[in-house]
């Protein structure tokens, strides 16, 4: 073999090991505040992951160093086995609770996660310890994506629906924690056990926020004024929470949220003191009929909760964002309505040039 040829080869092994070099590397660490341990998902990588498109496949989120080690946790349905060349511009069709996909919508929402990580920030937190997972292996599957806001700001959690039987994160969680966040407050999206019903959907949300209280320090967010939202099954744990506290469903004994808002929800419980409630809903949704929508919030309002409350023309369940819809807007609406009743933060919020509220 020639010099030159020589060379040629050298250099080609070089590249091949290289190649092979590059990989995800992930670990968990544990860090503690106070008393409380926080186990945490920790994924670092050797190169920056690429933004997703609508027509990236399942398989290119799913092969996203970023996600490395929970990317299935992003899809809705647990055990199953999905159509990996299937479009994320296509994902709409794994939601049969839902409508008003919007495939921008949901990659955005994705690439903010991707940018994060590239960042070098934690999104992926289990609020289980893997004793508790052992112990009880159906919390296999929980977690908490963290969206970060300004630092110290108040948090809120998002919990999608899906009818306890899959959780909607790409459409009711992500995209919701985007838009939130982008105004300067912390976001968490939970992800719940699906398949087992509203009270175990519930215990998980309330252990989620008891987790975030106890690691608040570590996590970067404020524990006063927090907000709780959830979409159609996810309302309902919300309104629970918000009626009845984390106590009752087996966690610790908590302050209310200053705000729950609700979208789309046939859930009709509630207590003699309410936290202020936000509620919008479709004027045809045949799932989560506006009148009974409306006949809570009449009772919330009988037992001196503030409430706001939205119906939007044309529209059934599950529209999400509602981008391109008679609701789109109805985030911001949220925004400002858990604002207003803001009663302990310390976080001045003032307009931006834009009109959107942030954080000084």
């Amino acid at each position: 073999m020639g010099t030159s040829g020589l060379h040629s080869a050298c250099m080609a092994l070089s590249m091949l090991l290289s190649s092979a070099s590059i990989e995800a590397d992930e670990s968990r660490g544990t860090q503690s505040n106070g008393d409380a341990a926080m186990h945490v998902e920790r994924h670092s990588n050797e190169r920056a992951s690429a933004h997703l498109r609508p027509d990236s496949r399942i398989a290119d989120m799913l092969g996203t160093p970023a996600f490395a080690g929970f990317g299935r946790l992003l899809l809705p349905w647990d055990n199953r086995a999905y159509d990996e060349t299937m479009r994320l511009g296509d994902i709409g069709s794994l939601l049969p609770y839902h409508s008003h996909v919007d495939p921008m919508n949901v990659v955005s929402a994705l690439n903010r996660m991707i940018d994060d990580v590239n960042k070098g920030e934690t999104i992926f937190y289990d609020f289980y310890t893997e004793a508790q997972k052992r112990e009880d292996p159906t919390k296999e599957n929980t977690s908490l994506f963290f969206f970060r806001g300004k630092p110290g700001a108040p948090f809120a959690v998002v919990s999608p629906g899906g009818g306890f039987a899959y959780v909607g994160s790409v459409h009711e969680g992500f995209p919701y924690a985007s838009e939130i966040s982008s105004r300067g407050y912390n976001v968490f999206v939970l992800r719940y056990r699906a398949g087992y019903g509203a009270r175990v959907a519930t215990e998980d949300l309330a252990g989620a926020i008891s987790y975030i209280f106890k690691n608040a320090g570590a996590l970067g967010v404020g524990i006063r004024d927090y907000s709780l939202w959830g979409s159609s099954a996810g309302a309902r744990m919300a309104a629970a929470i918000g009626s009845h506290g984390g106590a009752a469903f087996g966690a610790d004994d908590l302050p209310r949220p200053s705000a729950v808002v609700t979208a789309y929800t046939g859930h009709s419980d509630h207590s003699s003191t309410e936290p202020p409630t936000f509620g919008v809903v479709g004027e045809q949704d045949r799932i989560a009929p506006p009148s009974l929508m409306k006949r809570r919030i009449a009772a919330l309002r009988q037992a001196g909760a503030e409430v706001e409350y939205h119906k939007y023309k044309g529209l059934g369940h599950g529209f999400g964002p509602g981008i391109g819809t008679s609701a789109e807007g109805w985030i911001a609406d949220a925004i400002r309505f858990w604002e207003r009743h803001m009663k302990n933060s310390s976080h001045q919020l003032r307009r931006n040039a834009m009109g959107k509220s942030r954080i000084d």
